[in-house]
């Protein structure tokens, strides 16, 4: 079972991967899922606003730790790490370039 598969399981997610979080003010939030990643041990979650208000926009990306023992997703409140790990993102090559780049190798 894939990251975003376990993610998915995790917060039943319906099959346009939208998940709700509550925030600090019990406000209910959709993000959309567009990643899963692995970096220094550790699992996050990559989101995107399902549903654009004032506080998120579609363009802003919200990253959460991914905890699969208690299946919660945690805050990062470390700036610095919080940078390493969206660097991180960005400059990950996903799977197809990946495979492109191994097939260009052979």
């Amino acid at each position: 079972m894939s990251d975003k598969e376990r993610l998915e399981e995790i917060y039943d997610e319906d099959e346009n991967e939208i998940i709700e979080l509550i925030d600090d003010d019990g406000n209910q939030l959709k993000f959309k899922i567009l990643d899963v990643l692995k970096y220094k041990g550790e699992k996050y979650a990559f989101l995107i606003a399902a549903e654009p208000d004032g506080e998120f926009t579609e363009n802003d990306v919200v990253i959460f730790r991914l905890n699969e023992t208690e299946e919660i997703l945690e805050p990062i409140e470390d700036e610095k790490l919080l940078d390493e790990v969206f660097e991180y993102f960005v400059n990950e090559p996903d799977d197809e370039e990946d495979e492109e780049i191994s097939d260009q190798l052979n």
